[in-house]
């Protein structure tokens, strides 16, 4: 056992032993700190657990993983030098005679200077980095990727042929220059590459490995884990398809709460899971996600579109502009693309076609496109309609359903966003307004985790400046908010 598992049991043990006095009767089973994927299967002869996850952008995920990457720009003194024959593991190119030399007055950006060919190709010169950091250095471009480069002396990467890259990431001075050197281990070569800083505060890598926190993403060697018992599939948008895994959001770079959630659930159930995730960016319950059978409302004089209308609004006075929309086309598009993976199942999980599927579960995040005072008075109606509607659509009506609040500027949210959070809050269960929701709908707040942007990648408030840890924690929520409902349940049961 290396020192990091023998460390992080001790951890695991510990975290274990608080969870009994700090979390609820119902979610003992999940620990404070979750172990590393164990990579054993799921069970084989269970019906696979589905979980439909929906909302807007932050459901989509905009958490990022690093700082993200650029092309190369700001070198001097560039030169590519060709060796004769290909490129020899036991050859010094320091040392050796090239055939034929080039400056490279561009290098970098989108037309690098066309490299001469002919043999080994090794390019030498300066760069300038204007910011102190950690950075990953990404050199050449699908075929020309397979190479060694060196940053004032040290190796930051290497690619050999047939393999992944192996990344030394390399803490950089702002404003100083550094000697660089690039082989190429193929007759593919060209100026292109990319870098990156990846200790930006609030992106995940820094969370994870500067930080310490969700140790369960990475493994002995520093690499993202991987889940081989819950399956990621997006519709709609953020349309990874994957065993669970870093990148499930809205792009390769970023993160939703399906990955802690997903991490949870993996961990709850003997079950393979599927996290199937229908979201869309800029969407609202009062008129893109509306559900059908919604009625027209009036908001201090004005009228509100009904399901189907396509008119948002309205008065006697003005009448309001048809737009090339209507109410609910997102719930519409959220169902049609869902029931699309669903009715063909084992078409889209071969994997699983023998055992079938239960829909285990849904999770709702979602309320920033309806921070106006007129969708946000209606919100409560709203979501208890769409609860309905939604588990009707897929005939479960008792499925368990958790709902995160939405959570801008944490507990100094005002206006018709905090309106918005109450009204998500107002339909948990354990509230006792709706009677039939009692033990089948859970909302987890979301507010406790908003960090600002002196701590976060971006100034996005809308989009929790794009902070990687405040979706690891809205996700863990849900994923223990899930597991309470699952779990009280069969408590119920038994």
């Amino acid at each position: 056992m290396t020192a990091r598992n023998r460390t992080g049991t001790v951890l695991i043990a510990l975290l274990m032993v608080m969870t009994i006095f700090i979390l609820p009767v119902a979610a003992q089973v999940i620990p404070a700190q979750l172990p590393d994927p164990d990579s054993k299967p799921p069970a084989p002869n269970k019906p696979v657990k589905v979980y439909i996850l929906s909302g807007q952008s932050n459901m989509v995920g905009i958490g990022q993983v690093n700082g993200g990457f650029s092309r190369w720009s700001d070198f001097s003194d560039l030169t590519v030098s060709v060796y004769p024959g290909t490129y020899s593991t036991t050859t010094d190119y320091d040392l050796s005679t090239p055939i034929n030399t080039k400056d490279l007055p561009e290098y970098g950006g989108v037309k690098p200077t066309p490299f001469p060919g002919g043999g080994v190709q090794v390019v030498r010169g300066w760069m300038n980095i204007k910011d102190t950091g950690l950075f990953r250095f990404k050199p050449g471009y699908q075929a020309s990727s397979f190479c060694i480069m060196e940053l004032d002396g040290v190796e930051v990467y290497r690619r050999a042929v047939g393999k992944d890259p192996v990344y030394n990431d390399f803490k950089t001075t702002a404003g100083k220059k550094y000697s660089f050197k690039i082989i190429f281990l193929t007759t593919a070569a060209d100026g292109l590459g990319w870098f990156g800083r990846i200790d930006v505060p609030g992106t995940l890598h820094t969370v994870v490995h500067t930080d310490g926190k969700f140790p369960h993403l990475v493994d002995d060697a520093g690499n993202w884990t991987v889940r081989n018992d819950v399956w990621y599939k997006g519709v709609v948008t953020a349309t990874a398809n994957k065993w669970l895994s870093v990148g499930c959001g809205s792009g390769s770079n970023t993160i939703g709460p399906e990955l802690q959630f997903g991490h949870i659930m993996g961990y709850y159930h003997d079950e393979p899971v599927i996290i199937l995730k229908a979201s869309q960016g800029n969407r609202s319950l009062g008129w893109d996600i509306l559900p059908p059978g919604s009625k027209r409302f009036t908001h201090e004089g004005r009228t509100y579109a009904g399901y189907n209308d396509s008119i948002p609004s309205w008065t006697a006075d003005d009448p309001g502009k048809e737009v090339n929309w209507y109410a609910g086309k997102q719930y519409d598009d959220f169902v049609r693309e869902t029931h699309a993976v669903l009715d063909n199942f084992s078409t889209h999980f071969p994997q699983y076609k023998d055992q079938g599927y239960e829909i285990a579960g849904f999770v709702w995040w979602q309320g920033h496109k309806d921070g106006n005072p007129a969708h946000a008075s209606r919100y409560e109606l709203n979501l208890v309609h769409f609860l309905k509607t939604i588990r009707a659509e897929f005939k479960v009506p008792k499925a368990p359903f958790v709902i995160a609040t939405i959570g801008f500027n944490g507990w100094e949210m005002a206006g018709p966003h905090l309106t918005v959070a109450n009204a998500q809050l107002a339909v948990s269960g354990e509230k006792g307004k709706y009677p039939e929701f009692v033990g089948n709908v859970l909302t987890v707040e979301s507010r406790d985790f908003w960090k600002d942007n002196s701590v976060s990648p971006r100034n996005q408030g809308f989009h929790y400046n794009q902070n990687a840890e405040t979706y690891m924690l809205v996700g863990d929520a849900l994923g223990r908010g899930m597991v309470r409902l699952l779990t009280d349940r069969k408590n119920n049961r038994d």
